[in-house]
């Protein structure tokens, strides 16, 4: 049965951390393979920990009298040396609930002030972002967002634009640009339903 036999960390970030694992295939032999982790340690990784701890909050928001259109940030990532559209997200900072970091992070990230609508269904919990290569997880928060876009709370590292995409804007957008993966699948939810919330209360008869 494939295994994890040890673990060496490479480097010693703040954000971001490189692993080396020292491994057992599923038929016994030993394999290297790598990994990065927002851990600080290898005893937080959650190989070790055997707990999905939500590192980040993803924001996916309605915006507009009628809540036709999302709220998108179209921003430069230095790994790819590009813009990409992405929903507003944000790290969970220590001691900090996961909605409450996302009412900070969109207010950081966009001006615009999130309510967040609360699920029957605990949608949420984390979930891992690419297995493949990190042990990352993320909340999404699902709400409302109204107010005026403001770039005052934006860090010297982020350069990104707001987007207040309509439905028509985001059938384009999936179509001819960058998107991050977790806002593509949300923006095929966002144009095929009139009600994209809708999921979050089910059997409320709501359509």
């Amino acid at each position: 049965m494939a295994a994890v036999d040890h673990v060496d960390q490479i480097t010693h970030n703040r954000f971001l951390n490189y692993y080396e694992l020292s491994t057992t295939d599923r038929v016994g032999k030993k394999k290297r393979y790598y990994m990065c982790s927002r851990r600080e340690s290898a005893e937080d990784l959650d190989l070790s920990t055997r707990r999905d701890h939500p590192d980040g909050v993803v924001m996916f928001s309605l915006y507009g009298e009628k809540q036709d259109k999302v709220v998108l940030v179209h921003q430069f990532r230095y790994p790819l040396g590009a813009y990409i559209y992405e929903l507003p997200a944000g790290l969970v900072e220590d001691g900090e609930s996961v909605v409450g970091a996302g009412i900070r992070e969109m207010k950081e990230e966009t001006g615009l002030t999130f309510t967040p609508e609360e699920s029957d269904g605990g949608y949420e919990r984390p979930f891992y972002s690419s297995a493949g290569m990190t042990d990352e997880s993320c909340c999404m928060v699902y709400g409302r967002a109204d107010g005026q876009i403001s770039r005052k709370g934006l860090e010297d590292t982020e350069q990104l634009d707001v987007v207040l995409a309509d439905r028509a804007e985001c059938a384009r957008i999936l179509r001819e640009e960058n998107v991050a993966a977790n806002c593509a699948f949300m923006l095929m939810h966002f144009i095929d339903s009139e009600d994209p919330l809708a999921f979050l209360h089910p059997g409320s008869g709501r359509d």
